[in-house]
């Protein structure tokens, strides 16, 4: 089931460098609610997708966010060669020799309350190893992120002989791809999608630029990034441009968790540009309007069924204090046919989404997700079953400062070949993240009490990276930059600031 340039493994190896592309597409669908009677038309130029059957515009409804990985257009076109080079998204010649693709690697699913006052969103890993809902170009399984193009390419195979005009196959294709990419992730989390918004890697450039950048938060400094030309070179808050800002949602390589560090960047600049459209007079600026609904119309691509101005109508009330973001957390880490991937649970997905989507009404507030549950929560057992003395009290005491509750710390009752990580009910997603440390996948274990996560560490154990609580791991090794980054001003203290969190 590998895929010729399939993308590398999840913690930074070699591969193609990813990105994500939906962030302004999520703050457009989710923000854009003071326009005046005169951009009626251009909003309701937005959209052109048969896809789907529409859901409702107005009330409870869920919208998935895809952020498309193509270094060409929706024409199938080769992006120019200096915007590939500003990018840091390969050549011309590269992408004619395969060099990335339409995968999406971006996918938010969010779902609107009936208010229309808040929301709540999943990001889902790229890496999630699922099953299709059915064959896509002969693919019955492989990463979520790779439907859109399986199905893209086939359209396009079915098509070739035909007398159609290049844009009507291209259509056709890119229909298809949203086709397979919405039914992959009504299966995967068991919820029904009324809406998608769809933006590729040309248009978040090109959005970012009309805003002007985007302001974001840093845990620490960013050494410089090859594969998407990132780099900070301090701390804290700072104004990024528009190539800089795309470097920011690509970059993957360095990150101490990867794609989901990566995924929490998507979030962040979700909320920084909400908080521009909301609170920095993009909205009352008729030129930037202008602007910004003229790259939307371009760049932004949703079902042809949902009526925006119904939907801008209905969100009035919706402020980022009220929208939260999450992310589906993978069970653990696989590898195959080659691919580095993500285990899933589907059920536990599915029970996950559902709950937090459709919390019961006996509810005093809305549930907080199990896949993000709080480390206090937790009280981990540690047993030693290798060679390495004190390895033990040292996973503990590190796990105590990570925020979970320190529990028992021995030798095992006999020796182990391989590290286990077992949860009781209650403490499955402290388990998956536990068990992530040490990159292995965590168990339900009948005899492990309520609450408790038990760590067995197997004759090959090692210390294992494990951030303390209200820090992350350390920046990604150093290199060296070619010119300063586009900064605003320099870093403030490291706290959250206009709803705007800060990230690794």
């Amino acid at each position: 089931m590998a895929r010729p340039g399939s993308p590398g493994p999840l913690w930074g190896a070699a591969g193609k460098a990813g990105y994500a592309l939906s962030c302004i597409a999520a703050a457009l669908v989710l923000a854009i609610s003071g326009f005046s009677y005169f951009v009626v038309k251009d909003v309701s130029e937005i959209g052109g997708s048969n896809a789907i059957v529409s859901g409702p515009s107005v009330g409870a409804q869920n919208i998935l966010i895809m952020g498309l990985e193509s270094r060409t257009d929706y024409d199938g076109n080769i992006l120019p060669a200096d915007l590939l080079a500003a990018m840091h998204a390969c050549s011309v010649q590269g992408v004619e020799n395969g060099c990335g693709g339409q995968d999406t690697n971006t996918l938010i699913l969010i779902h609107i309350f009936a208010d229309g006052r808040s929301a709540v969103g999943f990001s889902i890993p790229r890496d999630d190893w699922v099953t299709f809902p059915k064959a896509y170009d002969g693919q019955t399984q492989g990463k979520i992120d790779q439907a859109y193009n399986d199905a893209w390419a086939q359209s396009l195979n079915q098509t070739a002989n035909s007398t159609m005009s290049r844009s009507q196959r291209y259509l056709l294709a890119n229909e298809a791809g949203q086709a397979a990419t919405v039914a992959t992730v009504e299966q995967f989390t068991g919820v029904h999608i009324d809406h998608f918004a769809e933006m590729n890697l040309e248009g978040f450039y090109e959005l970012a630029k009309v805003l002007g950048g985007v302001e974001v938060c840093l845990n620490h400094p960013v050494r410089y990034d090859p594969y998407s030309g990132f780099y900070a070179h301090h701390a804290g808050y700072q104004h990024l441009n528009a190539a800089m800002a795309l470097a920011f949602v690509r970059q993957r390589h360095g990150l101490p968790n990867g794609d989901l560090d990566r995924t929490k960047r998507q979030q962040a600049v979700i909320d920084s540009v909400i908080h521009q459209l909301r609170s920095e007079g993009v909205l009352s600026d008729l030129t930037k309007l202008d602007a910004l609904l003229s790259v939307a119309r371009t760049y932004v691509i949703t079902d042809s069924g949902w009526n925006l101005l119904q939907f801008i109508g209905g969100m009035r009330g919706l402020s980022i204090s009220h929208i939260k973001f999450y992310t589906l957390q993978p069970a653990g880490f696989i590898t195959i046919d080659g691919q580095d991937a993500n285990q899933v649970n589907v059920p536990q997905t599915q029970q996950i989404v559902h709950d937090t989507f459709y919390p019961s009404p006996a509810s005093a507030a809305r549930p907080t997700p199990p896949g993000t549950a709080n480390p206090g929560d937790t009280t981990v057992d540690v047993y030693n079953g290798g060679q390495t003395a004190g390895l033990a009290a040292e996973v503990s005491a590190a796990l105590v400062k990570a925020g979970y509750k320190a529990g028992k710390v021995a030798n095992a009752a006999s020796p182990l070949t391989a590290t286990e990580v077992l949860y009781g009910t209650g403490a499955s997603a402290s388990a998956a993240k536990i068990a992530s440390y040490f990159g292995v996948s965590a168990a339900s274990g009948a005899s492990v009490a309520a609450g408790h996560v038990e760590v067995l560490l197997g004759a090959s154990a090692t210390m294992p990276d494990i951030p303390p609580a209200g820090a992350s791991a350390q920046a990604a090794p150093s290199g060296s930059a070619a010119a300063s980054p586009a900064s605003s001003h320099q870093g403030e203290p490291v706290t959250a600031k206009n709803g705007i969190p800060c990230v690794n």
